[in-house]
Protein backbone atom coordinates (compact mmCIF):
# COMPACT_ATOMS: atom_id res chain seq x y z
CA UNK A 1 0.00 0.00 0.00
CA UNK A 2 1.40 3.50 -0.82
CA UNK A 3 1.91 5.73 2.04
CA UNK A 4 0.07 8.88 2.14
CA UNK A 5 2.40 10.75 4.17
CA UNK A 6 5.15 13.31 3.38
CA UNK A 7 8.05 14.28 5.63
CA UNK A 8 10.38 16.95 5.04
CA UNK A 9 13.13 18.54 6.65
CA UNK A 10 14.68 21.93 6.93
CA UNK A 11 18.58 21.66 7.73
CA UNK A 12 18.95 22.41 11.93
CA UNK A 13 20.58 25.80 12.22
CA UNK A 14 23.66 26.40 14.36
CA UNK A 15 22.76 28.86 16.64
CA UNK A 16 25.97 30.98 17.10
CA UNK A 17 24.47 34.03 15.91
CA UNK A 18 21.47 35.88 15.22
CA UNK A 19 19.23 34.06 11.91
CA UNK A 20 18.69 36.32 8.85
CA UNK A 21 16.99 36.36 5.90
CA UNK A 22 18.70 33.59 4.25
CA UNK A 23 18.05 31.08 6.69
CA UNK A 24 14.53 32.46 6.64
CA UNK A 25 14.38 31.65 2.67
CA UNK A 26 15.41 27.97 3.64
CA UNK A 27 12.73 27.11 6.13
CA UNK A 28 9.41 29.32 4.35
CA UNK A 29 10.34 26.90 1.08
CA UNK A 30 9.72 23.87 3.36
CA UNK A 31 6.59 25.64 5.07
CA UNK A 32 5.34 26.51 1.63
CA UNK A 33 5.67 22.72 0.62
CA UNK A 34 4.51 21.45 3.60
CA UNK A 35 1.41 23.46 3.61
CA UNK A 36 1.01 22.75 0.04
CA UNK A 37 1.14 18.64 0.74
CA UNK A 38 -1.38 19.45 3.22
CA UNK A 39 -3.82 21.01 1.13
CA UNK A 40 -3.67 18.04 -1.41
CA UNK A 41 -4.21 15.86 1.82
CA UNK A 42 -0.95 14.33 2.73
CA UNK A 43 -0.04 13.26 6.13
CA UNK A 44 2.77 16.05 6.96
CA UNK A 45 5.33 15.75 8.73
CA UNK A 46 7.59 19.17 9.06
CA UNK A 47 10.84 18.95 11.24
CA UNK A 48 13.50 21.80 12.20
CA UNK A 49 15.38 22.78 14.73
CA UNK A 50 18.48 23.61 16.25
CA UNK A 51 22.56 21.90 15.66
CA UNK A 52 23.60 23.15 19.33
CA UNK A 53 27.09 21.28 20.17
CA UNK A 54 30.73 21.89 19.15
CA UNK A 55 33.52 24.22 19.68
CA UNK A 56 32.38 27.33 18.48
CA UNK A 57 28.95 27.46 20.53
CA UNK A 58 31.12 26.79 23.60
CA UNK A 59 33.53 29.12 22.78
CA UNK A 60 30.42 31.72 22.14
CA UNK A 61 28.95 31.04 25.35
CA UNK A 62 32.36 31.04 27.26
CA UNK A 63 32.32 35.10 25.88
CA UNK A 64 29.29 35.63 27.12
CA UNK A 65 30.14 34.00 31.14
CA UNK A 66 27.75 31.86 30.77
CA UNK A 67 27.09 27.91 30.19
CA UNK A 68 26.80 26.71 26.97
CA UNK A 69 23.36 24.83 27.60
CA UNK A 70 21.74 28.57 29.17
CA UNK A 71 23.82 30.27 25.78
CA UNK A 72 21.60 27.66 23.16
CA UNK A 73 18.50 27.73 25.21
CA UNK A 74 18.33 31.27 24.82
CA UNK A 75 19.02 31.12 20.80
CA UNK A 76 16.85 28.28 20.63
CA UNK A 77 13.75 29.91 21.98
CA UNK A 78 14.70 33.27 19.54
CA UNK A 79 14.31 30.81 16.36
CA UNK A 80 11.58 29.73 17.66
CA UNK A 81 10.12 33.28 18.23
CA UNK A 82 11.01 33.81 14.44
CA UNK A 83 9.63 30.82 13.28
CA UNK A 84 6.26 31.94 15.18
CA UNK A 85 6.82 35.50 13.12
CA UNK A 86 7.22 33.84 9.64
CA UNK A 87 4.47 31.49 10.51
CA UNK A 88 6.11 28.19 9.87
CA UNK A 89 3.86 25.62 10.67
CA UNK A 90 6.39 22.67 11.87
CA UNK A 91 5.25 19.78 13.56
CA UNK A 92 8.49 19.14 15.76
CA UNK A 93 11.11 21.22 16.57
CA UNK A 94 14.69 19.20 17.58
CA UNK A 95 17.37 20.50 19.95
CA UNK A 96 20.37 18.11 19.56
CA UNK A 97 20.50 18.49 23.37
CA UNK A 98 17.32 17.00 23.74
CA UNK A 99 17.92 13.89 25.88
CA UNK A 100 15.99 11.37 23.41
CA UNK A 101 18.75 12.35 20.59
CA UNK A 102 21.48 12.44 22.31
CA UNK A 103 20.64 8.67 23.48
CA UNK A 104 19.75 7.72 20.32
CA UNK A 105 23.06 9.30 19.02
CA UNK A 106 25.10 7.29 21.31
CA UNK A 107 23.22 4.18 21.04
CA UNK A 108 24.09 4.40 16.92
CA UNK A 109 27.57 5.19 17.56
CA UNK A 110 28.00 2.13 19.21
CA UNK A 111 26.62 0.37 17.24
CA UNK A 112 28.93 1.27 14.02
CA UNK A 113 31.94 0.91 17.11
CA UNK A 114 30.65 -3.12 17.31
CA UNK A 115 30.00 -3.52 13.27
CA UNK A 116 33.30 -2.11 12.60
CA UNK A 117 32.23 0.21 10.51
CA UNK A 118 33.93 2.85 12.91
CA UNK A 119 37.56 2.80 13.88
CA UNK A 120 40.04 4.43 16.20
CA UNK A 121 42.95 6.44 14.61
CA UNK A 122 44.56 9.80 15.25
CA UNK A 123 43.43 12.94 12.88
CA UNK A 124 45.70 15.31 11.43
CA UNK A 125 45.00 17.72 9.35
CA UNK A 126 42.91 20.84 9.01
CA UNK A 127 39.48 21.93 10.31
CA UNK A 128 37.53 25.30 10.46
CA UNK A 129 35.78 25.65 14.04
CA UNK A 130 33.63 28.40 12.27
CA UNK A 131 32.29 25.75 9.56
CA UNK A 132 32.98 22.26 12.44
CA UNK A 133 33.87 21.11 9.04
CA UNK A 134 37.21 19.17 8.15
CA UNK A 135 39.43 19.84 4.67
CA UNK A 136 42.47 18.27 3.02
CA UNK A 137 44.81 20.40 1.89
CA UNK A 138 43.50 20.27 -1.77
CA UNK A 139 39.90 21.42 -0.56
CA UNK A 140 41.35 24.62 0.26
CA UNK A 141 41.21 27.69 -1.49
CA UNK A 142 44.15 29.66 -0.43
CA UNK A 143 47.11 28.01 1.66
CA UNK A 144 49.24 29.78 4.22
CA UNK A 145 53.32 28.72 4.11
CA UNK A 146 55.92 29.73 6.75
CA UNK A 147 59.29 31.07 5.04
CA UNK A 148 60.33 27.91 4.58
CA UNK A 149 57.64 26.47 2.72
CA UNK A 150 55.70 24.62 5.75
CA UNK A 151 52.28 24.57 5.06
CA UNK A 152 50.80 26.82 8.06
CA UNK A 153 47.34 27.01 7.76
CA UNK A 154 44.39 28.35 4.65
CA UNK A 155 41.49 29.08 3.97
CA UNK A 156 38.11 26.91 3.77
CA UNK A 157 35.93 27.17 0.79
CA UNK A 158 33.73 29.21 3.24
CA UNK A 159 36.27 31.89 3.61
CA UNK A 160 36.92 30.99 7.08
CA UNK A 161 40.37 30.11 8.68
CA UNK A 162 41.66 26.86 9.18
CA UNK A 163 43.86 25.09 11.97
CA UNK A 164 46.00 22.40 11.72
CA UNK A 165 44.76 19.57 14.88
CA UNK A 166 46.24 16.60 15.48
CA UNK A 167 44.46 14.48 17.86
CA UNK A 168 43.34 10.80 18.78
CA UNK A 169 39.85 10.39 16.91
CA UNK A 170 37.35 7.94 15.72
CA UNK A 171 37.16 7.68 12.04
CA UNK A 172 34.24 6.18 9.93
CA UNK A 173 34.76 3.72 6.97
CA UNK A 174 33.32 5.99 4.22
CA UNK A 175 35.31 4.27 1.59
CA UNK A 176 33.70 1.17 2.49
CA UNK A 177 30.66 2.30 1.15
CA UNK A 178 31.39 4.81 -1.64
CA UNK A 179 31.13 2.20 -4.58
CA UNK A 180 27.81 1.47 -3.34
CA UNK A 181 26.55 4.71 -3.09
CA UNK A 182 28.05 5.88 -6.62
CA UNK A 183 25.91 3.16 -7.27
CA UNK A 184 22.89 4.58 -5.78
CA UNK A 185 23.08 8.18 -7.79
CA UNK A 186 23.23 5.86 -10.79
CA UNK A 187 20.09 4.11 -10.49
CA UNK A 188 18.05 7.47 -8.15
CA UNK A 189 18.75 10.19 -10.90
CA UNK A 190 16.31 12.45 -9.25
CA UNK A 191 17.96 11.55 -5.64
CA UNK A 192 20.14 14.90 -5.39
CA UNK A 193 18.52 17.90 -7.09
CA UNK A 194 19.32 19.89 -8.91
CA UNK A 195 21.57 17.37 -10.51
CA UNK A 196 24.63 19.59 -10.60
CA UNK A 197 24.79 19.28 -7.10
CA UNK A 198 24.85 15.62 -7.65
CA UNK A 199 28.05 16.06 -10.37
CA UNK A 200 29.78 18.34 -7.92
CA UNK A 201 29.99 15.61 -5.28
CA UNK A 202 30.95 12.93 -7.93
CA UNK A 203 33.45 15.00 -9.33
CA UNK A 204 34.47 16.84 -6.28
CA UNK A 205 34.77 14.54 -3.09
CA UNK A 206 34.30 11.21 -4.79
CA UNK A 207 36.45 10.94 -7.61
CA UNK A 208 39.45 12.29 -6.01
CA UNK A 209 39.25 9.75 -3.53
CA UNK A 210 37.01 9.30 -0.55
CA UNK A 211 38.64 9.61 2.68
CA UNK A 212 37.21 8.01 5.83
CA UNK A 213 35.54 10.58 7.84
CA UNK A 214 36.75 11.74 11.49
CA UNK A 215 33.93 11.71 13.83
CA UNK A 216 35.07 12.60 17.50
CA UNK A 217 36.63 15.12 19.29
CA UNK A 218 38.97 15.04 21.93
CA UNK A 219 39.77 18.86 22.61
CA UNK A 220 36.69 20.33 23.33
CA UNK A 221 33.71 19.14 26.15
CA UNK A 222 30.27 20.75 24.85
CA UNK A 223 29.11 17.86 23.04
CA UNK A 224 27.34 14.14 23.08
CA UNK A 225 30.74 12.08 24.75
CA UNK A 226 30.99 8.60 23.07
CA UNK A 227 29.48 5.80 25.56
CA UNK A 228 32.15 3.80 26.08
CA UNK A 229 35.34 5.99 25.90
CA UNK A 230 33.75 9.55 27.19
CA UNK A 231 37.10 11.19 26.41
CA UNK A 232 35.92 11.56 22.80
CA UNK A 233 33.02 14.10 21.69
CA UNK A 234 30.95 13.00 18.94
CA UNK A 235 31.48 15.29 15.91
CA UNK A 236 28.82 17.59 15.41
CA UNK A 237 28.32 16.44 11.75
CA UNK A 238 27.36 13.06 12.98
CA UNK A 239 25.29 14.48 15.44
CA UNK A 240 23.23 16.73 13.15
CA UNK A 241 22.34 14.17 10.41
CA UNK A 242 21.21 11.62 13.53
CA UNK A 243 18.87 14.32 13.88
CA UNK A 244 16.67 13.59 10.89
CA UNK A 245 15.78 9.93 12.17
CA UNK A 246 16.21 10.46 15.85
CA UNK A 247 13.21 13.07 15.64
CA UNK A 248 11.19 10.10 15.08
CA UNK A 249 11.85 8.30 17.51
CA UNK A 250 14.64 5.85 15.30
CA UNK A 251 16.14 3.25 18.23
CA UNK A 252 13.89 4.39 20.76
CA UNK A 253 10.95 2.38 23.01
CA UNK A 254 8.46 4.05 20.59
CA UNK A 255 9.05 4.13 16.95
CA UNK A 256 5.60 4.67 15.59
CA UNK A 257 6.63 8.11 14.17
CA UNK A 258 9.60 6.63 12.50
CA UNK A 259 7.61 3.54 11.02
CA UNK A 260 5.00 5.99 9.51
CA UNK A 261 6.98 8.72 7.95
CA UNK A 262 10.15 7.14 7.35
CA UNK A 263 12.18 7.47 4.73
CA UNK A 264 11.96 11.11 4.50
CA UNK A 265 10.59 12.94 0.49
CA UNK A 266 13.02 15.53 1.06
CA UNK A 267 15.70 16.95 3.14
CA UNK A 268 15.89 20.93 2.16
CA UNK A 269 19.61 22.51 2.64
CA UNK A 270 22.05 25.37 1.32
CA UNK A 271 24.34 24.35 -1.35
CA UNK A 272 27.11 25.21 1.79
CA UNK A 273 26.08 21.56 3.31
CA UNK A 274 24.77 19.34 0.95
CA UNK A 275 28.33 17.60 0.70
CA UNK A 276 26.80 16.38 4.56
CA UNK A 277 23.79 15.00 3.11
CA UNK A 278 24.47 14.12 0.08
CA UNK A 279 28.03 11.68 0.73
CA UNK A 280 28.51 11.28 4.45
CA UNK A 281 24.67 10.82 5.12
CA UNK A 282 23.84 8.61 2.73
CA UNK A 283 26.31 6.13 3.81
CA UNK A 284 25.46 6.56 7.56
CA UNK A 285 22.13 5.18 6.46
CA UNK A 286 23.23 2.64 4.83
CA UNK A 287 25.35 1.57 7.16
CA UNK A 288 21.84 1.00 9.46
CA UNK A 289 20.45 -0.78 6.62
CA UNK A 290 17.75 2.13 6.89
CA UNK A 291 16.20 3.32 3.72
CA UNK A 292 17.54 6.95 1.87
CA UNK A 293 15.84 9.78 1.76
CA UNK A 294 13.59 10.01 -1.55
CA UNK A 295 15.25 13.44 -2.06
CA UNK A 296 18.01 15.75 -1.03
CA UNK A 297 17.62 19.31 -2.37
CA UNK A 298 20.34 21.80 -2.09
CA UNK A 299 18.99 25.26 -3.16
CA UNK A 300 20.99 28.43 -3.68
CA UNK A 301 22.44 31.08 -1.61
CA UNK A 302 20.38 34.60 -0.94
CA UNK A 303 23.33 37.25 -1.96
CA UNK A 304 23.77 40.67 -1.58
CA UNK A 305 24.98 42.87 -4.39
CA UNK A 306 28.77 42.48 -3.35
CA UNK A 307 28.94 38.55 -1.31
CA UNK A 308 26.87 36.27 0.01
CA UNK A 309 24.93 37.46 3.44
CA UNK A 310 27.57 37.72 6.06
CA UNK A 311 27.43 39.18 9.82
CA UNK A 312 30.95 39.65 9.40
CA UNK A 313 30.59 41.67 6.56
CA UNK A 314 28.04 43.80 7.56
CA UNK A 315 25.83 42.58 4.78
CA UNK A 316 23.04 40.90 6.73
CA UNK A 317 19.52 41.75 6.57
CA UNK A 318 17.20 40.49 8.96
CA UNK A 319 13.84 38.82 8.35
CA UNK A 320 12.43 40.86 11.65
CA UNK A 321 12.70 44.05 9.98
CA UNK A 322 11.02 43.39 6.57
CA UNK A 323 7.74 41.50 7.94
CA UNK A 324 7.39 44.10 10.78
CA UNK A 325 7.20 46.98 7.93
CA UNK A 326 5.72 45.22 5.23
CA UNK A 327 4.15 42.08 6.91
CA UNK A 328 4.63 38.49 6.31
CA UNK A 329 3.49 37.66 2.62
CA UNK A 330 5.24 40.39 1.12
CA UNK A 331 8.80 39.07 2.48
CA UNK A 332 6.94 35.09 1.80
CA UNK A 333 6.16 36.21 -1.65
CA UNK A 334 9.50 37.83 -2.34
CA UNK A 335 11.86 35.63 -1.66
CA UNK A 336 9.89 32.58 -3.78
CA UNK A 337 8.94 34.41 -6.84
CA UNK A 338 12.49 36.68 -7.13
CA UNK A 339 14.58 33.33 -6.85
CA UNK A 340 14.40 30.23 -8.77
CA UNK A 341 14.51 27.93 -6.31
CA UNK A 342 17.67 25.64 -6.15
CA UNK A 343 20.05 28.89 -7.59
CA UNK A 344 21.76 31.67 -6.25
CA UNK A 345 19.31 34.79 -6.05
CA UNK A 346 20.57 38.47 -5.03
CA UNK A 347 18.43 40.43 -2.45
CA UNK A 348 18.16 44.54 -3.11
CA UNK A 349 16.01 46.90 -1.73
CA UNK A 350 15.09 48.03 -5.04
CA UNK A 351 14.01 44.45 -6.28
CA UNK A 352 11.95 44.04 -3.18
CA UNK A 353 9.77 47.22 -3.45
CA UNK A 354 9.56 46.37 -7.29
CA UNK A 355 8.02 43.47 -6.54
CA UNK A 356 5.45 44.75 -3.73
CA UNK A 357 4.61 47.83 -6.14
CA UNK A 358 4.05 46.36 -8.71
CA UNK A 359 3.23 42.50 -8.48
CA UNK A 360 1.52 42.87 -5.07
CA UNK A 361 0.12 46.40 -4.99
CA UNK A 362 -0.38 46.90 -8.59
CA UNK A 363 -2.05 43.32 -10.12
CA UNK A 364 -3.37 41.50 -7.00
CA UNK A 365 -4.48 44.70 -4.75
CA UNK A 366 -5.76 46.58 -7.82
CA UNK A 367 -7.55 43.42 -8.85
CA UNK A 368 -9.38 42.96 -5.51
CA UNK A 369 -10.26 46.12 -4.72
CA UNK A 370 -11.86 46.81 -8.05
CA UNK A 371 -13.94 43.91 -7.94
CA UNK A 372 -14.97 44.36 -4.76
CA UNK A 373 -16.25 47.75 -5.57
CA UNK A 374 -17.95 46.93 -8.52
CA UNK A 375 -19.93 44.13 -6.78
CA UNK A 376 -20.52 46.23 -3.98
CA UNK A 377 -21.67 48.72 -6.61
CA UNK A 378 -23.75 47.16 -9.06
CA UNK A 379 -25.04 43.78 -7.20
CA UNK A 380 -25.30 45.22 -3.49
CA UNK A 381 -22.53 43.69 -2.61
CA UNK A 382 -23.93 40.39 -3.38
CA UNK A 383 -22.34 38.08 -6.08
CA UNK A 384 -24.12 36.86 -8.53
CA UNK A 385 -25.11 33.13 -9.50
CA UNK A 386 -22.48 31.54 -11.65
CA UNK A 387 -22.93 32.17 -15.36
CA UNK A 388 -21.22 30.22 -18.17
CA UNK A 389 -19.93 31.91 -21.51
CA UNK A 390 -22.13 35.14 -21.28
CA UNK A 391 -19.48 37.24 -22.84
CA UNK A 392 -17.18 37.20 -25.84
CA UNK A 393 -14.49 36.95 -23.03
CA UNK A 394 -15.59 34.31 -20.59
CA UNK A 395 -13.89 31.27 -22.52
CA UNK A 396 -10.97 32.36 -22.85
CA UNK A 397 -10.27 33.53 -18.94
CA UNK A 398 -11.61 30.04 -18.16
CA UNK A 399 -9.25 28.18 -20.22
CA UNK A 400 -5.98 30.57 -18.85
CA UNK A 401 -7.28 29.78 -15.41
CA UNK A 402 -7.63 25.77 -16.20
CA UNK A 403 -4.38 26.13 -17.87
CA UNK A 404 -2.24 27.96 -14.96
CA UNK A 405 -3.79 25.18 -12.16
CA UNK A 406 -2.57 22.87 -14.13
CA UNK A 407 1.18 24.56 -14.64
CA UNK A 408 0.45 25.84 -10.61
CA UNK A 409 0.53 22.10 -9.67
CA UNK A 410 3.63 20.47 -11.62
CA UNK A 411 5.69 23.48 -10.62
CA UNK A 412 4.61 23.15 -6.86
CA UNK A 413 5.40 19.20 -7.10
CA UNK A 414 8.52 20.10 -9.05
CA UNK A 415 9.78 22.34 -6.33
CA UNK A 416 9.39 25.26 -8.53
CA UNK A 417 8.01 27.97 -6.77
CA UNK A 418 8.77 31.15 -8.75
CA UNK A 419 6.97 29.07 -11.86
CA UNK A 420 3.63 28.29 -9.61
CA UNK A 421 3.99 32.17 -8.90
CA UNK A 422 4.58 33.55 -12.32
CA UNK A 423 1.41 31.27 -12.87
CA UNK A 424 -0.91 32.77 -10.40
CA UNK A 425 -0.04 36.19 -11.87
CA UNK A 426 -0.42 35.28 -15.81
CA UNK A 427 -3.83 34.57 -14.33
CA UNK A 428 -4.17 37.92 -12.29
CA UNK A 429 -2.76 39.95 -15.41
CA UNK A 430 -5.61 38.21 -17.48
CA UNK A 431 -8.35 38.98 -14.76
CA UNK A 432 -7.45 42.57 -14.67
CA UNK A 433 -7.19 42.70 -19.03
CA UNK A 434 -11.05 41.07 -18.78
CA UNK A 435 -12.08 43.43 -16.94
CA UNK A 436 -10.97 46.27 -19.77
CA UNK A 437 -12.17 43.75 -22.40
CA UNK A 438 -15.67 44.06 -20.77
CA UNK A 439 -16.25 47.03 -19.50
CA UNK A 440 -18.51 47.00 -16.85
CA UNK A 441 -18.99 50.34 -15.96
CA UNK A 442 -20.02 49.82 -19.83
CA UNK A 443 -22.42 47.53 -19.39
CA UNK A 444 -23.46 48.78 -15.87
CA UNK A 445 -25.64 51.99 -18.24
CA UNK A 446 -27.78 49.57 -20.24
CA UNK A 447 -29.98 47.71 -17.92
CA UNK A 448 -30.43 45.47 -20.65
CA UNK A 449 -27.10 44.28 -20.36
CA UNK A 450 -27.15 43.46 -16.70
CA UNK A 451 -26.94 39.51 -17.39
CA UNK A 452 -23.62 40.25 -18.81
CA UNK A 453 -22.14 42.32 -16.31
CA UNK A 454 -23.78 39.77 -13.82
CA UNK A 455 -21.27 37.22 -15.59
CA UNK A 456 -18.40 39.62 -15.65
CA UNK A 457 -18.64 40.06 -11.93
CA UNK A 458 -19.09 36.48 -11.22
CA UNK A 459 -15.75 35.55 -13.01
CA UNK A 460 -13.92 38.12 -11.68
CA UNK A 461 -15.07 36.76 -8.25
CA UNK A 462 -14.41 33.44 -9.74
CA UNK A 463 -11.05 34.43 -11.01
CA UNK A 464 -9.66 35.44 -7.20
CA UNK A 465 -11.36 32.32 -5.39
CA UNK A 466 -8.97 30.51 -7.76
CA UNK A 467 -6.08 33.05 -7.02
CA UNK A 468 -6.84 32.76 -3.58
CA UNK A 469 -6.81 28.64 -3.36
CA UNK A 470 -3.45 29.02 -5.02
CA UNK A 471 -1.68 31.29 -3.18
CA UNK A 472 -2.65 29.60 0.42
CA UNK A 473 0.58 27.86 0.72
CA UNK A 474 2.18 30.80 -0.28
CA UNK A 475 0.84 33.76 1.25
CA UNK A 476 -1.36 32.28 4.09
CA UNK A 477 -2.69 35.96 5.34
CA UNK A 478 -3.20 37.37 1.85
CA UNK A 479 -5.52 34.16 0.84
CA UNK A 480 -7.32 35.05 4.64
CA UNK A 481 -7.56 38.78 3.41
CA UNK A 482 -9.09 37.89 0.13
CA UNK A 483 -11.78 35.13 0.87
CA UNK A 484 -12.39 37.16 3.68
CA UNK A 485 -13.48 40.73 1.21
CA UNK A 486 -15.04 37.83 -0.76
CA UNK A 487 -16.99 37.07 2.18
CA UNK A 488 -15.62 32.82 1.37
CA UNK A 489 -15.11 30.22 3.85
CA UNK A 490 -12.05 27.97 4.02
CA UNK A 491 -14.26 25.37 2.52
CA UNK A 492 -14.74 26.95 -0.90
CA UNK A 493 -10.51 26.77 -0.78
CA UNK A 494 -10.28 22.99 -1.81
CA UNK A 495 -6.55 22.96 -3.74
CA UNK A 496 -6.84 19.38 -4.45
CA UNK A 497 -10.13 19.60 -6.72
CA UNK A 498 -9.59 22.99 -7.53
CA UNK A 499 -11.43 24.27 -10.76
CA UNK A 500 -12.80 27.00 -12.78
CA UNK A 501 -16.54 27.70 -12.10
CA UNK A 502 -17.59 26.46 -8.72
CA UNK A 503 -18.10 29.76 -6.74
CA UNK A 504 -20.60 29.22 -4.07
CA UNK A 505 -23.90 29.72 -5.31
CA UNK A 506 -26.23 31.89 -4.48
CA UNK A 507 -25.68 35.40 -2.33
CA UNK A 508 -22.66 36.05 -0.83
CA UNK A 509 -22.24 39.28 0.67
CA UNK A 510 -18.63 41.21 0.16
CA UNK A 511 -16.78 42.51 2.53
CA UNK A 512 -15.66 46.07 2.60
CA UNK A 513 -11.82 45.72 3.29
CA UNK A 514 -8.72 48.06 3.49
CA UNK A 515 -5.72 47.57 0.26
CA UNK A 516 -4.00 44.45 1.25
CA UNK A 517 -0.84 45.92 -0.66
CA UNK A 518 -0.72 49.53 0.08
CA UNK A 519 1.78 51.09 -2.71
CA UNK A 520 5.04 52.35 -0.84
CA UNK A 521 7.26 55.72 -1.87
CA UNK A 522 10.09 53.82 -2.98
CA UNK A 523 12.72 56.16 -2.24
CA UNK A 524 11.84 56.57 1.46
CA UNK A 525 11.28 53.07 1.69
CA UNK A 526 15.23 51.86 0.04
CA UNK A 527 16.05 54.39 2.63
CA UNK A 528 15.07 52.24 5.26
CA UNK A 529 15.71 49.20 4.51
CA UNK A 530 19.48 50.22 4.12
CA UNK A 531 19.34 51.99 7.33
CA UNK A 532 18.20 48.24 8.94
CA UNK A 533 20.92 46.54 7.25
CA UNK A 534 23.86 45.36 9.39
CA UNK A 535 27.10 47.84 9.42
CA UNK A 536 29.09 44.78 10.48
CA UNK A 537 28.41 44.64 14.04
CA UNK A 538 26.77 41.10 14.93
CA UNK A 539 23.91 41.58 16.78
CA UNK A 540 24.89 39.07 20.05
CA UNK A 541 23.09 37.83 22.89
CA UNK A 542 21.13 40.20 24.64
CA UNK A 543 21.82 39.47 28.36
CA UNK A 544 19.69 41.61 30.79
Amino acid sequence: MVKNTFYITTPIYYPSGKLHIGNSYTTIACDTMARFQRLMGKDVFFLTGSDEHGLKIQQKANKFHISPKSYVDLMAEDIKKLWQLLDISYDKFIRTTDKEHKAILQKVFERWLEQGDIYLGEYVGWYSVADEEYFTQTQLIEVFYDKNGKVIGGIAPSGHEVKQIKEESYFFRMSKYVDRLLQYYKDHPDFIQPVSRKNEMINNFINPGLEDLAVSRRTFTWGVSVLSNPKHMIYVWIDALLNYISALGYASLDDSLFKKYWPADIHVVGKEIIRFHAIYWPILLMSLDLPLPKKIFGHGWLLMKDAKMSKSKGNVVYSEVLVKRYGLDALRYYLLREVSFGSDGIFTPEGFLDRLNGELANDLGNLLNRVIAMINKYFAGKVPDFANEVTAFDKDLAKTAKEVIDTYHMAMEGIEFSVALEAIWHLIRRANKYIDETSPWILAKDKIKIKELAAVMVHLAESLRVIATLLQPIMPKTTEKITYQLGLSKDALQLKNLRFGQFSKGAVVVKKGDPIFPRLDVKSEIAYIFKQINTGKEKELQMD
